[in-house]
């Protein structure tokens, strides 16, 4: 051939293709892209098979439903009526009624104190079955006891007072104590409390 594109010697013109450098980038890119999100996924499965290592942390889940826990009650055991000293004192104007009462008292196994009339604070003006009178500390302790023999009646607290001894006044709307066997089951039920489901320990 002649011309320009006649050929000399044992030297050939190169014909290659020019290098398309932005295609090798775009793979490149693309490449550590794909990767990324393998490794991603990979680590996501393993967060919800392993619970995110939560669960070994915390330790082992205990069914928080069956849980159950005894009342406030149970945690300081109550008096035995033979340890409670009552004293009883009529506030209406039927005459016997505070010594029938002490004595049906005596018989369950109270110890008794004085009995007699009311005082001129409750005498003639308690309108309930009674009220049952002690000092602070018998709150939780000698006035619950000595209420399930008169569940209908008040209970009140005076901080002033001095002594363990409780008081029952026998109000206008008295006729009886409660039957003594309806007052021994309430006695039971209160010594031996049902326990009650947590509530900080439901839904967990």
């Amino acid at each position: 051939m002649g011309g320009q594109y006649r050929i000399k010697g044992d030297k050939y013109p190169r014909m290659r293709r020019p290098r398309r450098r932005g295609r090798l980038v775009v793979l490149t890119v693309a490449s550590a892209a794909v990767l990324g999100m393998i490794g991603w996924g990979t680590l996501q499965l393993i967060d919800v098979f392993t619970d995110g290592g939560k669960a070994s942390a915390a330790g082992p889940k205990s069914d928080c439903g069956s849980r159950a826990t005894p009342s406030a009650d149970a945690a300081a055991p109550l008096p035995e009526p033979g340890k409670i000293t009552v004293n009883v004192f009529n506030a209406t104007t039927r005459s016997g009624l505070a010594k029938q009462t002490a004595d049906e008292l005596k018989k369950r196994g109270f110890k008794i104190g004085d009995v007699g009339n009311a005082a001129k604070e409750f005498d003639k003006k308690v309108k309930g079955t009674g009220i049952l009178l002690g000092p602070s500390s018998a709150l939780d302790t000698a006035l619950p006891v000595l209420g399930t023999q008169l569940g209908t009646a008040e209970r009140r607290t005076d901080p002033a007072r001095k002594g363990p001894a409780v008081d029952l006044i026998i109000g206008n709307g008295f006729k009886e104590l409660t039957k003594k066997a309806d007052a021994d089951k309430a006695l039971t039920a209160l010594a031996n409390p049902e326990p009650t489901p947590d509530a900080s320990k439901q839904g967990c």
